[in-house]
């Protein structure tokens, strides 16, 4: 054999033991997206992007923050793909997530990417908060529907409210960083202590509440919109309600992991988070999306959700959160489930 084939040879070689080992590319994905969503979002993602396997690490967004936190000297994931901005202005805060622009990122809404260039993170939908009420139950116990946040302190409601925990929960913490907002601390502290008269438990999933209610375990749950959403399609007989006073909420959002030895499937990821294709995808569970014109109104919502979201300071609820959960456990953790 001459010496143009032996280096031809091994030039195809070695290019056949390169692609080999970026079809074998693994991302370690951190995400607080629900359970159930998790293979959709893979598989869509693999139509366009087959070569990287995604393997996911969820839990609740307490959870995965704190995880985060713990590791961070020695970071597991290389990529977070849906979790709070708030628990992502965190990690940032703390030089943990590598700034990328991701290609198309000029596209989103403003408010939807954060605010240094380049960006640490960027936007994929919104979650806001809603209370779920369950109707058969509530007209057993002769209990009207609430309209507002400050109507669950009424006597009438007593034991009957489950919520989010805000320690684990990231739904939970929009509740609790929403009120301090639209009531002022001050306030804010009183309405939820007249809002603990009437909890029954503090769950650690933002999910559960709702499903709780959908299930008569409990007559009132606050959660978030899109679980109640679709609790209601699967015929669960609860009324959405969306508080008169305006409503908190969270942006799932996506981020490199600083650190990662798999940069360039990380950002391949990244890249394809803020597609329209993506998009598309958050859309068929989350009324609102990161870029523009893409959304279609969400069965069971009002068309005019996002309007009724709260003017959020993300870097406020951020910066203040370790004081305000540590303030809110002091107060309210005695009625919080046990955690599994």
């Amino acid at each position: 054999m001459n010496q143009k084939k032996t280096f031809a040879l091994a030039a195809f070689a070695a290019m056949l033991m390169s692609s080999a080992a970026w079809a074998e590319t693994e991302l370690t994905v951190y995400t607080a997206i629900e359970a159930e969503d998790l293979k959709r979002y893979a598989e869509t993602f693999n139509q366009d992007h087959p070569d990287i396997k995604l393997n996911f690490i969820r839990d609740s967004t307490g959870v995965i923050t704190a995880k985060l936190l713990a590791e961070k000297d020695n970071p597991q994931a290389d990529v977070v793909w849906g979790l709070a901005a708030t628990s992502l202005l965190v990690l940032k805060s703390e030089g943990m997530l590598e700034a990328y622009a991701p290609k198309g990122a000029d596209q989103l809404k403003p408010n939807f990417v954060d605010s240094d260039s380049p960006p640490s993170w960027v936007g994929m939908d919104a979650w806001a908060a809603s209370i779920c009420f369950n109707t058969v139950e509530g007209q057993k116990l002769g209990l009207t529907a609430p309209k507002s946040w400050k109507d669950l302190t009424k006597a009438e409601y007593k034991g009957h409210v489950v919520m989010p925990n805000p320690a684990s929960s990231g739904t939970g913490y929009l509740d609790v960083s929403s009120w301090l907002q639209l009531f002022g601390e001050k306030d804010g502290w009183t309405y939820m202590d007249g809002l603990h008269q009437n909890v029954a438990a503090y769950t650690h999933s933002g999910s559960k509440p709702c499903k709780m209610a959908a299930a008569g375990e409990t007559v009132v749950g606050i959660s978030f919109e899109f679980r109640a959403a679709k609790s209601k399609a699967e015929g669960a007989p609860i009324d959405i309600i969306i508080p008169e006073e305006g409503i908190g909420w969270d942006m799932e959002a996506s981020a490199i992991v600083a650190g990662t030895s798999k940069q360039e499937a990380a950002k391949t990821l990244l890249d394809w988070s803020v597609t329209k294709k993506a998009n598309e995808m958050y859309n068929v569970g989350y009324a609102v999306v990161a870029m523009p014109g893409v959304a279609k109104p969400v069965q069971h919502l009002p068309a005019d959700i996002e309007a009724r979201m709260i003017k959020n300071d993300f870097e406020w609820a951020a910066n203040n959160r370790n004081t305000i959960l540590e303030e809110w456990t002091k107060r309210y953790d005695s009625k919080s489930e046990p955690k599994s």
